[in-house]
């Protein structure tokens, strides 16, 4: 339990089950990643395009493909009590492969947290009026940095106060701006901006959260069962994505404008300024918990090193912070979106290698009985690395067919599938192995 105490959290290790948690824990942390102000703006933009009923629809659509990728990860997750990264060692990424996932994951999160937390200081900023954006980044910077500093447990607590408020917000706001109008002609009113296809509506929903739907392990680690995890995957996925969407459709179609959420920000006294400041807190800090995550394996599969979590949390916090107060992040928003892509490929790889060629599943389930990392794990897999750019470039480059976030999943997991059968009969193996080391940690 050292590990826990110490606030590490067992990012380089299993999670106990002594240490797990509640369903309902974990499921306010899920809830709390999806019910926020980019979510209002994903459903603003569809009520914009589209009638109630097809944004319903794409809702819908987007959110059984969000939540079959959570499932599919956050129940092997449960299983063996890993995050993302440590787990995909041995779901097909080996140690360098999952070194990579880890600084993908690390520099992606940490980038929107500096993100986010100029939002978050600018919304304070309008709040009070007092000192200037600079100094107000410095501080929601350090005090998300504290949160996660302390680990899951505060991250809960922190969701369990933020979500009602950011809620009660959103709801006194929404009030406000339905007022007067029936919201019975609203679900048959047709949209006032250009018309979005059921496709385009789906491709939009999917692609918005599909990081999040990758590093869902990092939270359901601390899961009790599959089950919990199921139930925590589809309350969160379809009362944040739907309910949020849902709202913010109605309001859109209500004002007759995309840009509902600066209609909302605008209103008087704190109700706009509590909105970006309870849903960037319960947001943000899941995204440098996570980031973190990402980085103490890569740092440990490239270089043996164990670095404390709550170190890496320190540093990337810092290091975040600093680069929301120079104002220079809104630059790297096309970086940051291109690393998101090379993250869907991730899941149908794991998806692949851990349910269905289960290479990996015997010495697994072995150590998990003794609480304990396998002795092994590959150094690297070459076919992995080519499905992974494949499934990377199918997803920047074909962005008018299908929904670009699962192409690249669904072609990064086929392509694997195939090539380590392909692989196979060129080596006469019948389970593909390539070449081991026994530093796992």
């Amino acid at each position: 339990m050292a590990n826990a105490h110490s606030g590490d959290d067992y990012s380089l290790s299993r999670v106990p089950m002594d240490a797990r948690r509640p369903m309902w824990e974990v499921l306010v942390i899920r809830i709390g990643s999806l019910a926020c102000v980019s979510q209002l703006m994903l459903g603003a933009a569809l009520g914009y395009g589209m009638t109630f009923w097809g944004a319903f629809w794409a809702t819908m659509l987007g959110s059984v493909l969000l939540q079959v990728v959570s499932y599919a990860l956050g129940a092997a997750a449960a299983r063996e009590g890993l995050s993302t990264s440590l787990l995909s060692r041995w779901a097909g990424f080996g140690k360098i492969g999952s070194s990579m996932i880890g600084g993908v994951i690390a520099i992606a999160l940490m980038g929107w947290f500096g993100v986010q937390n100029s939002v978050f200081a600018d919304g304070l900023l309008k709040a009070t009026g007092m000192f200037n954006l600079q100094v107000w980044a410095l501080i929601t910077g350090l005090v998300v940095t504290v949160i996660v500093a302390f680990g899951f447990r505060l991250l809960s607590l922190t969701a369990n106060i933020s979500l009602p408020l950011f809620l009660i917000a959103v709801g006194i706001a929404m009030f406000q701006v339905m007022s007067g109008h029936n919201v019975g002609e609203l679900i048959g009113a047709q949209p006032a901006g250009k018309p979005l296809s059921l496709a385009v509506g789906t491709t939009m929903v999917a692609g918005g959260f599909i990081l999040g739907a990758v590093i869902t392990p990092d939270i359901s680690r601390f899961m009790r069962s599959e089950k919990d995890v199921f139930w925590m995957t589809l309350i969160g996925t379809f009362a944040g994505e739907l309910g949020m969407n849902l709202m913010a459709v109605l309001m859109s179609l209500a004002v007759r404008s995309g840009d509902i959420v600066t209609i909302m920000l605008s209103l008087a006294g704190w109700i706009g300024a509590a909105i970006v400041i309870f849903s960037t807190l319960k947001m943000n800090d899941l995204n440098l918990y996570s980031s973190t995550l990402g980085i103490t394996n890569m740092l440990n599969a490239l270089f043996q090193w164990r670095v404390n979590r709550v170190t890496a949390t320190w540093v990337l916090g810092i290091v975040g912070t600093v680069l929301s107060m120079l104002g220079i992040l809104n630059y790297f928003v096309n970086f940051l979106v291109l690393l998101g892509v090379a993250v869907p490929p991730v899941a149908g790889i794991m998806f692949v290698d851990y349910y269905i060629l289960k290479r990996n599943r015997s010495i697994l389930d072995e150590t998990r009985a003794r609480g304990t990392l396998p002795e092994e794990c590959e150094i690297w897999n070459p076919v992995t690395m080519a499905a992974w750019l494949l499934g990377f470039l199918v997803g920047y480059f074909v962005t008018d067919t299908g929904i670009p976030a699962i192409n690249s999943l669904v072609v990064g997991g086929l392509g694997y599938y195939l090539g380590m059968k392909l692989y196979g009969a060129a080596t006469s193996q019948r389970s593909v192995e390539f070449a081991k080391t026994n530093q796992v940690v």
